[in-house]
């Protein structure tokens, strides 16, 4: 048996309620035993009332949940070349010791996370995309940000999330990473359905502004998540 959280969209701050549910692993490198463990979350997620639910990674029984992964889901970058969300998160990394990392703007989606250089070069201090800096606290406040344009950018894929009420993304643990693709989609779909989406894209500063006043609501979610596991 293992635990992993499930992501629904909520109308108050911080916008994204992750709900831990158990259900039965399926140990395994490849696909088929992946999608096992994500039929049996979502089994248990529909036991407790969260339907439809959507799979959001390259492990995805849907077609929808592959292409909205952060490997797979693209964003416009400088004189309109296309890069994956993936890219722009590792390529932007600043450490102590180094960084950014901009040639990993133009590698594999793979290759940019797999780059020794994150993990040898000290404390994460920010992100700089291009000369636009954000911080690490909020804990997913850059990702996010790349996420929701991403989405925004590309709406004919968008729209579709409305659709559903829960997000997973099986290869997620809350012990070893903080970022979710899931959770970033789940946050677009209560941001959509509040009307405040295109208010805090318009520009950067409003995002930090919004984002960063829901910083203690996130937090004390964290704190819950860390006392149950």
């Amino acid at each position: 048996m293992a635990i992993r959280p499930v992501f629904t969209p909520i109308e108050k701050p911080p916008f994204v309620e992750l709900i831990n549910l158990e259900f039965e692993w399926f140990p395994g490198f490849s696909i088929s035993q992946a999608q096992k463990s994500i039929s049996s979350l979502h089994s248990a997620a529909e036991k407790s009332r969260i339907e439809p639910i959507l799979e959001i990674s390259t492990k995805s029984n849907s077609v929808y949940g592959r292409s909205l992964s952060a490997f797979n889901l693209n964003l416009t970058f400088q004189e309109g070349k296309k890069i994956t969300l993936e890219c722009a998160f590792q390529g932007s990394k600043v450490f102590e010791n180094g960084g950014p990392y901009n040639n990993l703007y133009f590698v594999s989606s793979l290759e940019a996370k797999r780059d020794k250089r994150l993990q040898s070069s000290g404390k994460l201090i920010e992100f700089n995309l291009l000369g636009d800096i954000f911080p690490i606290n909020p804990q997913t406040v850059f990702y996010d940000w790349l996420y929701l344009n991403a989405l925004d950018e590309n709406k004919d894929i968008a729209e579709k999330l409305l659709d559903f009420n829960g997000f997973s993304d099986i290869a997620f643990n809350p012990k070893k990473s903080i970022n979710c693709q899931a959770r970033s989609a789940a946050l677009f779909v209560a941001l959509s359905k509040l009307g405040k989406l295109q208010e805090i894209l318009e520009s950067k500063e409003n995002y930090l502004s919004f984002m960063s006043s829901d910083e203690s609501d996130r937090n004390s979610q964290q704190l819950r998540l860390d006392h149950f596991l």
